[in-house]
């Protein structure tokens, strides 16, 4: 049985599709979810579902990134997890710390990646005219939002969609899509899994 973190940063809707799919025949079972804000809401879903839970505020780190990397580590070696799941995880994680979680790290995206990497993603897509947008599962590397893909779900651009709109469709999509790979993932399937919404 594979045990598995989620890192989260705000209400943790990824986070909460994830463990509630880890149940019955399923490979994982989640053992921490960690957030790096005391009020992130998923937190208290968590310790609602009887998962361990920990915070590390990157705010008094002030910048340091190794510093605060240090201190996530520590709760992941205590944890002692087998895969690492990045759900909404707000902070950039540099190379130090993904290259010792590399093949093991796994991260949602709100775009179908190559396209859209970082931040405003429903925004660009529809500025660009896109048909289809969705979102990605992907294993993590150093380089940002990128990284075998592992998942993709795809939704239609309506006439019409503003940013809100689309991204409430592609969070959907997400809670299909995660759930799903991570169960793939974690049994040795590392093929890519296509859904369409």
């Amino acid at each position: 049985m594979k045990r598995v973190a989620i890192f989260i940063s705000g209400g943790g809707s990824n986070m909460v599709s994830l463990v509630d799919s880890m149940t019955g025949d399923h490979p994982a079972r989640p053992v921490l979810v960690l957030a790096n804000s005391a009020d992130a809401g998923g937190l208290q879903k968590a310790a609602a579902r009887g998962i361990a839970t920990a915070v590390v505020d990157h705010r008094p780190f002030k910048g340091d990134r190794e510093a605060f990397q240090a201190a996530l580590l520590a709760e992941l070696d205590a944890a002692a997890p087998d895969i690492l799941c990045l759900a909404g995880f707000m902070r950039v994680l540099t190379a130090s710390f993904v290259s010792r979680w590399q093949g093991r790290m796994l991260n949602i995206h709100p775009s179908l990646l190559p396209k859209y990497r970082g931040l405003h993603t429903h925004a660009r897509a529809l500025e660009a005219g896109d048909d289809l947008h969705g979102c990605t599962v992907h294993e993590v590397t150093p380089e940002l939002d990128d990284g075998p893909i592992l998942g993709q779900a795809t939704v239609p651009v309506l006439p019409g969609d503003t940013p809100d709109a689309l991204a409430a469709r592609v969070l959907v999509q997400e809670h299909r899509l995660y759930p799903e790979v991570l169960r793939r993932f974690a049994s040795g399937n590392r093929e890519t899994l296509r859904l369409q919404g």
